[in-house]
C-alpha cells in the first residue's frame, strides 16, 4: 500500500499533536516528509522528538520563506498548517495552488477577507481542506447532537452557552502571541471557533445575525493597577517579581517548553512567558454574544478567561423540554504537559428535563485522550481508514468558515455597537 505523504508548517505548540500521531500510530499508512517554520531551532527540536520520542527518522527542514520550495522539492499530498492564526490563509492558499490538500488547525483564519480568499481558492483549485474540530468528536458533545437529532426536546428554540477558561489555561492566551488580537482575531475567533462550531454542529444551522460586547477587564496592566497592584515585570524569565506571581509561566522549569521556546527565541524574539499584567494586550478576556440562527433558534453565549474552573455549561430549551450539560475540564498550559491532559475531563453530566415527566441523567460513553476523548477519534478520522459516521463530524472548509463568521461578526459588533448580518461578510 502506498503511503500518504505529509509536510507540516508551524512546529509550535499544536504541531506535535499531528506529527506525533503520524510518527507513532499511523506510520504504516502515512509518511511525514518535511517541516517548515520561521525558526530553525524549533524545527530541530521537532526532529529531535521524532527521533528520540517516536523512533522516527528526522525530516528535511525549510524556513518559512522556503515553503513553496519545500512543496516543489518534496511533492507532498497533504500540508498540515499549525502556524500563527493570521498566517493560516497564506499557507492554505499556496498549498492548494500547488496541488496539495490541506489539514489546518483551528481557527481556519481570522477575518472575512482571508476567509473569502480561502473559499475562492477551494472553488478554483478543487482541492480538499479540513479543519480539525476535535470537540465534535468528544462523546459528550456527540451525545448532545444525538439527543437533539432524535427530537428528545423537540425543536430547539434557545441555547445558553457559557465557556469558562481558568487562571492557568485562560491566562495562557495573555502570555503568548494570542494577546495581540491582530495575530488571532481575539478569543471570539481563536478559542470560540470551537464553541460556535459546536452550536452549528448541534443545531445543524448557523447564525444569520450577531450582536456582541467585550472588553479586557482582568488581565493587562491598567486592570491590575486598578486593583491596587504596584509590582510589574515584562516577562517571567529572569524576573525576581515573577517568582511570586501565580500567573507567571517559568519556561526553564519545563524541559519541553524550554527547548521549544526559551532556547529558540534568539532566532525570532518570540517570548512565550510574557506577564499577563503587562502592556500591549489587545485581546478581550470577557465576552458576551447573542445570535439568531437561520432555523430561528436564539443563542446567548459568554466567554470568561479568568474563572476558578475550566469547562462549560450549555442549556437547550425546546418545544418538548430542556437539556442541561455541565462539563468540567482539567486545568493545563498549552504544551506544558502530556497531550492527553489537554481538555481531559474531570466530570461530565447531561440532564434531560422533559416538559412533562421527571428529569433524568443521560449515559455518556467514556472517551480516552485529550479534549474529552475527542483527540484520538479526530486523528483516526484524519489519518486512518475512512469509516461511516452518521454524525458527519469531519469538518470542511465551509464548516470552518461558518464557525469563525460568528466570532468575526462579533468583533465587528464590538467595534461598532451594531448587529452584523453574516451574509454581508462572505459569499460561499
Amino acid at each position: 500500500m502506498k503511503k500518504k505523504t505529509y509536510v507540516l508548517v508551524g512546529t509550535g505548540g499544536r504541531a506535535e499533536f499531528f506529527y506525533g500521531a503520524l510518527a507513532k500510530d499511523y506510520r504504516d499508512s502515512s509518511e511525514l516528509i518535511g517541516f517548515c517554520d520561521i525558526n530553525q531551532t524549533r524545527m530541530d527540536y521537532a526532529n529531535h522528538l521524532l527521533e528520540k520520542k517516536y523512533n522516527y527518522k528526522a525530516v528535511p527542514t525549510y524556513k518559512s520563506h522556503e515553503f513553496e520550495q519545500m512543496i516543489l522539492d518534496l511533492k507532498p499530498e497533504y500540508v498540515i498548517v499549525t502556524t500563527v492564526d493570521r498566517t493560516h490563509h497564506k499557507y492554505i492558499i499556496k498549498a492548494m495552488e500547488l496541488g496539495c490538500d490541506v489539514i489546518t488547525e483551528k481557527p481556519l483564519t481570522i477575518d472575512e477577507e482571508k476567509a473569502q480568499a480561502i473559499i475562492d481558492t477551494v472553488n478554483r483549485t478543487n482541492r480538499k481542506l479540513r479543519v480539525t474540530f476535535n470537540y465534535r468528536y468528544a462523546p459528550h458533545n456527540t451525545k448532545i447532537r444525538e439527543l437533539i437529532e432524535e427530537g428528545v426536546i423537540g425543536n430547539v428554540h434557545a441555547v445558553h452557552f457559557e465557556w469558562l477558561l481558568n487562571t492557568e489555561h485562560g491566562a495562557d492566551y495573555f502570555r503568548r502571541w494570542h494577546r495581540d488580537k491582530r495575530n488571532s482575531g481575539g478569543l471570539l475567533v481563536h478559542k470560540a471557533t470551537h464553541h460556535f462550531d459546536l452550536v452549528n454542529f448541534w443545531l445543524q444551522s448557523y447564525p444569520k445575525t450577531v450582536l456582541a460586547m467585550g472588553d479586557l477587564m482582568f488581565y493587562g496592566r491598567e486592570n491590575a493597577e486598578n486593583r491596587g497592584e504596584t509590582v510589574f515585570y515584562q516577562r517571567a524569565f529572569g524576573s525576581e517579581q515573577a517568582k511570586k506571581d501565580h500567573f507567571a509561566l517559568h519556561l526553564e522549569e519545563n524541559d519541553h517548553l524550554k527547548a521549544m521556546y526559551l532556547d529558540a527565541e534568539k532566532e525570532d524574539g518570540y517570548q512565550r512567558d510574557q506577564s499577563v499584567f503587562g502592556d500591549g494586550i489587545s485581546t478581550e478576556d470577557t465576552l458576551a454574544l447573542i445570535a439568531k440562527f437561520r432555523n430561528k433558534a436564539l443563542l446567548t453565549y459568554s466567554l470568561h478567561a479568568y474563572a476558578p474552573w475550566e469547562g462549560f455549561n450549555v442549556v437547550f430549551n425546546g418545544t418538548k423540554g430542556r437539556i442541561e450539560a455541565k462539563i468540567v475540564e482539567k486545568s493545563y498550559v498549552n504544551s506544558g504537559g502530556e497531550k492527553s491532559d489537554e481538555g481531559a475531563l474531570e466530570s461530565k453530566v447531561i440532564t434531560v428535563h422533559p416538559m412533562i415527566g421527571k428529569p433524568y441523567e443521560v449515559d455518556i460513553e467514556e472517551g480516552e485522550g485529550g479534549h474529552g476523548g475527542g483527540d484520538p477519534v479526530l486523528l483516526r478520522d484524519i489519518f486512518g481508514e475512512a469509516v461511516e459516521d452518521r454524525f458527519n463530524r469531519a469538518a470542511s472548509h465551509i464548516d470552518g468558515v461558518k464557525s469563525i463568521l460568528t466570532g468575526i461578526a462579533g468583533n465587528h459588533s464590538i467595534r461598532t455597537g451594531q448587529p452584523v448580518d453574516l451574509d454581508t461578510l462572505v459569499k460561499f
